[in-house]
């Protein structure tokens, strides 16, 4: 118990940082803020995962209940996900600003993923048209990850201007470990087999595909459960710090004040959907992809597929590690051009084939396969003639194959590169848009994230399956590179808002005589306030404006004797 209390104690902070430390908020006020903050975290990072994964594992799954189903519906069961989130972004975005609070929204969203989450690993008591009903529990999954436009509003509303890169680069590495801690989870769970084992008169299948959403099950109660008012307590300190700044009166007259620009606004929503479209790409083609020019069997993509996204999960760990001190000494613009943007496009260019012959061909699985004359064999689905690239894949004749090394590296600077990009587009988008709600712009962040995710497996089903890696890889590569242009052309409007304040230089040339001689004079009590606020304007306001002065009392002093 006493190990418990100062390992409690260990963890709980004892003092408001210095530099934060203004009278703004007390030490129990920034506690509670940084706790709903870290709770925001792990909700992102859960919806990233119930996304994800299930990634490696889909097309085997829905072969085992369906082997009738191709990979076009494949692709379609992926979208699902995306395309409800898409849908509903928006809405719960709209829902929370009308209601004021996140609570509900994040409440109500979490009851219906963990239902729908129970519906997919229910899947293998093989209900009437069973594919259907997989492709109905990923569309409920994607409703119910719609809350992710909240928590990024409330991040927004949360964090003071000099906590918000930091603050986005965790929210942004629990999201992107989401995707990609998910396949290695996967991988672990393959250990309890195709079969695994049954409970409660064969109601209950614990297998390595149903395992992954009784884990989503776990820990999505556990996150409804932290947002419950005894622990879960919303502090806004975004919108009371502009305030203070602009010296305002009012939150709302504050961010009605602050014009943010709707084309830098528009230039990011579409560099984010360009970015996530990329990355969600090469996840959901990842399974199918080695196994077609690899010659992989499904545990193997499954096994050498976790191993390799856990390692990303390992590179983007430490990129975002590294973002905050590369925007101290680099513009946050610029390391989103030149260090999310430029590896991305490297890592589309290497996926381009490098091998000097096609891929081993694979027969098609049709139950019964002619080998030899009028002799037919059955044969199981796992056999070695049907690994590889399939027949019917018109272009893995002629098409040169993919090496293992190209396809190491371009997962190796996707890695480093998506981390950058994703954190730096919504750090910038949320200076961009200033201390107003939110809600509706996030919901817009976030829809146009999904709507990559919806075209990505659609993307996988069309154009790779009928075209192949060249096509494929090809327009991607173009794609990135033109994004980046544009942002390059971009970069002036890529920048925070400067907030007008008072000029302390100004203030020099004031004293009591001339306050007095100008019909504006002061008590001693107000002198001294008016002298306290002008060594703080000299000593603490920094020229982006993000410091705070020390009260709305003094400033409106300032304020006045600034006009006389």
């Amino acid at each position: 118990m006493d190990c418990m209390r100062k390992l409690r104690q260990f963890f709980t902070v004892q003092k408001i940082p210095g530099e934060l430390d203004d009278g703004l908020e007390t030490l129990d006020e920034y506690r509670m803020r940084w706790r709903s903050v870290r709770i925001i975290y792990f909700t992102m990072f859960l919806m990233s995962l119930g996304f994800s994964i299930i990634l490696t594992g889909i097309w085997p799954f829905l072969n085992k209940l369906d082997p009738a189903a191709n990979k076009e519906f494949m692709g379609l069961i992926v979208a699902a996900n995306p395309l409800g989130q898409m849908i509903f972004s928006p809405l719960f975005g709209w829902w929370s600003n009308k209601l004021g609070t996140i609570r509900l929204p994040l409440l109500s969203s979490l009851a219906l993923f963990t239902i729908a989450s129970a519906m997919y690993s229910s899947l293998e008591l093989k209900p009437h048209d069973v594919k259907y009903w997989m492709l109905t529990s990923r569309f409920l999954i994607g409703v119910s990850s719609a809350n992710i436009a909240v928590c990024r509003s409330y991040l927004s509303a949360a964090t003071r201007l000099s906590e918000r890169t930091k603050a986005v680069s965790m929210v942004s590495l629990a999201q992107v470990l989401g995707f990609i801690v998910g396949p290695g989870l996967q991988a672990l769970v393959t250990l309890l087999g195709s079969e695994g084992h049954t409970w409660l008169w064969g109601f209950f299948i614990f297998n390595m595909y149903t395992a992954c959403g009784w884990i989503n099950v776990l820990m999505s109660t556990g996150n409804f459960i932290m947002f419950l008012p005894a622990i879960f307590q919303e502090r806004n300190v975004a919108a009371r710090e502009i305030m203070i700044i602009k010296g305002k009166s009012s939150e709302q007259e504050t961010w009605k004040s602050i014009k943010p620009d709707y084309v830098s606004a528009w230039t990011l929503i579409v560099a984010f959907f360009v970015l996530v479209f990329n990355f969600v790409l090469l996840e959901t083609l990842g399974t199918s992809l080695t196994m077609d020019q690899f010659a992989w069997s499904n545990d193997e993509a499954i096994y050498y597929m976790g191993i390799i996204m856990s390692t990303g999960a390992v590179i983007a760990l430490v990129t975002f590690v590294c973002i905050n001190p590369l925007c101290r000494i680099f513009p946050e613009n610029l390391v989103l051009i030149w260090g999310g943007f430029a590896l991305m496009v490297l890592g589309r260019i290497l996926y381009i084939p490098w091998g000097d012959a096609p891929p081993k061909i694979a027969e098609v699985y049709n139950v019964t396969i002619p080998i030899t004359g009028n002799a037919t064999t059955d044969l199981k689905p796992d056999n070695e003639i049907f690994l590889g690239c399939p027949r019917t894949q018109q272009w893995c004749t002629v098409t040169p194959a993919l090496t293992l090394t190209q396809f190491v590296l371009g997962y190796v600077l996707t890695s480093i590169g998506y981390p950058i990009g994703v954190t730096l587009i919504q750090t910038i988008f949320s200076k961009i848009l200033g201390p107003r709600p939110q809600g509706v712009w996030m919901g817009l962040m976030t829809g146009s994230g999904c709507l990559s995710r919806v075209m990505g497996p659609v993307f996988v089903g069309s154009i790779y399956t009928r075209l192949g890696t060249n096509w494929t890889f090809g327009f991607t590569s173009v794609m990135m590179f033109f994004s980046m242009i544009w942002l390059l052309l971009s970069r002036k409007r890529l920048i925070s808002p400067r907030l007008d304040i008072p000029d302390p230089v100004e203030l020099q040339t004031l004293d009591k005589n001339v306050c007095i001689n100008s019909q504006f004079a002061l008590s001693d009590s107000d002198m001294k306030d008016f002298k306290d606020v002008k060594n703080a304007s000299k000593n603490n306001l920094n020229p982006e404006g993000t410091e705070l002065l020390s009260s709305q009392k003094s400033f409106n002093i300032l304020t006045a004797a600034t006009k006389a």
